[in-house]
């Protein structure tokens, strides 16, 4: 069993031969590579920090010898935090890139799927602060492959408002070509707009009040058209009905061309159309609306229009819950500033492996599983039935 996973994580210790060691040369007792293929692990197996990283790897230390280059045993917990926060971010997440593609053709493959919606949000871990050093709470910015439950990057930044600044390099770091990308109203940018189309991709962004000329426009032409039934412009509805959790949602999706007479029309690279959802959800009894307007680059398909501002929150409710109720990232008080984001990176790229495997338990069982079944660590690292 040992011979045959270590013949699988061969080519998954590959995939960091180029990472950089940060260490001063006294300090590299232990192979860099085998560092960081621990703490992938552990961190799947249930880690949250350095020391529970350091624990797990104690207790499985026969597994991991016969499978590792360890001449020195196993590293202790100052190894693993010295290394995570001696490397630099975007380093360390570049080494996942290879992996990162491999994982994302072979989704492709398997859902179908020709135009993916890639969404782009934000998220704080709340307790990663340190009041005492002056040090914020980690607001990363991240890209989640809806259809493929995968996270393909992450960039931090110092808080909410900066995810203007953040959103294009996030759009640099992943090839975005002939997808749709979905950003909620804080990057509805004309940059933003611009940067994916000039990169082969469309856009589905959302408007509030940082766009709020814009917001107010697209908003007076809906309600106007809307008076004798949209029968003047090339208007298309779509209209789904769930039920289920205790609740009952209707909702309606309408999409209609960008009008010429929009003010900053030209501004706006690529806009083709404009659309609103309304949510109508009866829970308990009690009825709420809730309704959202967006500027796009696809022609009108109401249904694809759709199926990407539903997807959207697929970054909510597949990745970002996980985080917080699987990985429990929000109780997390790693304060060091690389340690953090290099975790949050481990916490990102881990569930994406654990939502690639076929197994029909939920994410959580699957983390556990991990830490029980060193048969079942394989099969998720390498995709592979070992």
């Amino acid at each position: 069993m040992a011979r045959s996973q270590h013949v699988y994580l061969d080519e998954v210790v590959g995939y960091f031969d180029e990472l950089e060691d940060p260490r001063s040369t006294i300090n590299q007792k232990h192979p860099l590579v085998s560092v960081v293929v621990i703490a992938m692990m552990a961190v799947l197996a249930g880690a949250g920090g350095p020391t529970a990283i350091a624990t797990w790897a104690k207790l499985k230390s026969a597994f991991l010898v016969s499978v590792l280059k360890l001449p020195n045993g196993i590293p202790g917990k100052d190894v693993f935090r010295r290394v995570l926060s001696l490397l630099k971010p975007e380093a360390f997440q570049h080494c996942f890139a290879t992996w990162l593609q491999s994982l994302r053709e072979k989704a492709a493959e398997e859902t179908g799927v020709d135009q993916p919606v890639f969404a782009v949000d934000g998220k704080t871990s709340r307790r990663s602060h340190d009041r005492k050093k002056g040090l914020g709470a980690l607001h990363a910015v991240c890209l989640w492959a809806s259809e493929f439950g995968l996270s393909l990057g992450q960039v931090a930044c110092a808080d909410q408002s900066n995810e203007i600044t953040a959103i294009p390099v996030l759009l640099r770091l992943v090839d975005i070509k002939g997808t749709i990308i979905t950003i909620d109203a804080m990057g509805t940018q004309k940059a933003i707009a611009e940067q994916i189309v000039d990169n082969g991709a469309d856009y589905v962004l959302a408007l509030k009040g940082n766009q709020e000329s814009l917001h107010q426009e697209v908003l007076d032409y809906i309600e106007e058209q809307a008076k004798n039934d949209f029968a003047d412009v090339k208007a298309r509805r779509h209209i789904t009905h769930e039920t289920g959790h205790g609740r009952d949602e209707i909702r309606s999706y309408l999409q209609l061309p960008a009008p010429e007479e929009l003010r900053g029309l030209q501004r706006w690279k690529g806009l083709a159309s404009i659309g609103v959802a309304t949510l109508v959800c009866v829970r308990d009894g009690k009825e709420s609306t809730e309704t959202r307007y967006y500027i796009s680059s696809l022609p009108v398909c109401v249904k694809l229009f759709a199926h990407a501002v539903r997807s959207h929150w697929g970054i909510e409710n597949s990745c970002h819950w996980s985080l917080d109720m699987t990985y429990r990232e929000d109780e997390s008080r790693i304060r060091e500033p690389h340690l953090r984001e290099n975790f949050a990176w481990l916490n990102r790229f881990t569930l994406s492996l654990l939502k690639q495997h076929p197994g029909k338990d939920s994410t959580a069982m699957k983390r556990r599983a991990c830490g029980w079944s060193e048969r079942f660590l394989a099969e998720v690292i390498t995709g592979a039935t070992v």
